[in-house]
């Protein structure tokens, strides 16, 4: 089956992928570029994207906010005619303005999840960058949309997050443990009916991207038959070399087990994936890590009573340090360390 182009916000890119953004610093400019280098679309994540800058413990938003315009810039040095935005999760502190400043720096689109992002398309007037939610749901679409509506804005495309994505998943933890949830494929059918009301009232084209568990062309298959216009991607770019996290941090994908991809309730209140290890089971043992410094990155966090850090869990883990690894449910299937190249050939059956 040969996949047609992924258009969107006015621009196009001639292989239907995106990458997802995965924080933090799993998907910087190195990732990002060359994804968007080889045809698709790039996501730098916007979490804490200056984690390594020196400063960054002092005055974590300062960092942050300089290190936008930093990433976008090496990612577009890698692929100047290339398509690449920033992810955010609408539960971050400076939510605001981390995503005006990316806009200001360029950024071709933002996709934003983690939360219902309402406030998206105020933020976005007067920008050039596309704007596209993550929902699970059609509900939760219709929510985004009746406030983007406010603004004369529509989505851009939208992307819809199944059950067997990584990191923080848009489905109750009781639900995920419980098996009593909606499959990829029936999130997708209930957003795309929306999706197409939408378009025949306004006279617009919306893609659908699904994500969540697509590892195989014949995923993509399946799902571009269902109606997706192209398929997002997060769990097979992190073991790549071109992929910005510690060789550490991808061989953790390598060498593990579907027994050890499990379901967590995060510190931020959502359900997430993560490959188990020490770190994960000092926090069962102890009940919680005490938190040494707070990077403020949620107003709804209480340092004293978290169960640990989760800023520093994941900074640790990407620089290949006992930490916090997320994954997709599928990250115990990566045997070897790949391209960028060779992932996107494999996903579009070239």
């Amino acid at each position: 089956m040969k996949l047609e182009a992924l258009s969107f916000g006015g621009m196009t890119a001639r292989r239907p992928i995106v990458q997802g953004g995965m924080g933090v610093g799993v998907s910087l400019s190195s990732l990002a570029g060359n994804v968007a280098k080889h045809g698709g679309v790039g996501t730098i994540s916007g979490v804490h994207p200056g984690y390594r800058e020196p400063d960054f413990k002092e005055n974590p938003f300062k960092a942050n906010m300089r290190a936008i315009g930093k990433e976008l810039e090496k990612a577009k040095e890698i692929a100047p005619d290339g398509i690449i935005g920033f992810n955010y999760m609408t539960v971050i502190n400076h939510y605001e303005e981390y995503v005006k400043e990316a806009m200001a720096a360029g950024a071709d689109f933002i996709v934003s999840g983690a939360g219902l992002p309402v406030n998206l398309a105020k933020y976005a007037a007067g920008t050039k960058s596309a704007i596209l939610p993550i929902v699970s749901s059609a509900r939760a679409l219709k929510l985004i949309v009746k406030n983007w509506q406010r603004v004369d804005r529509l989505p851009d495309a939208v992307v819809v997050e199944g059950p067997l994505a990584g990191g923080h998943l848009g489905f109750k933890y009781s639900d995920m443990v419980g098996g009593t949830f909606d499959s990829l494929e029936d999130c997708l059918t209930d957003v795309l009916g929306y999706v197409r009301e939408l378009e025949e009232a306004n006279g617009v084209k919306i893609p659908v991207i699904a994500g969540g568990g697509v590892r195989t062309h014949a995923d993509v298959e399946r799902l571009v038959k269902l109606g997706a216009a192209g398929v997002q991607v997060g769990t097979k770019f992190v073991a790549t070399e071109e992929c910005d996290a510690a060789l550490p941090f991808k061989q953790a994908y390598l060498n593990s087990t579907p027994q050890e991809v499990r379901l967590i309730e995060s510190p931020v209140g959502l359900a997430a994936r993560a490959i188990d290890n020490p770190f994960l089971q000092r926090v069962d043992e102890m009940g919680r890590i005490p938190v040494q410094k707070c990077y403020q990155c949620m107003n709804h966090c209480k340092p004293a009573e978290t169960k640990y850090c989760i800023s520093q869990a994941l900074i640790d883990s990407v620089q290949g340090k006992e930490g916090l690894v997320f994954c997709g449910a599928n990250a115990h299937e990566l045997k070897e360390l790949s391209t960028v190249e060779k992932v996107m050939k494999e996903l579009c059956g070239e």
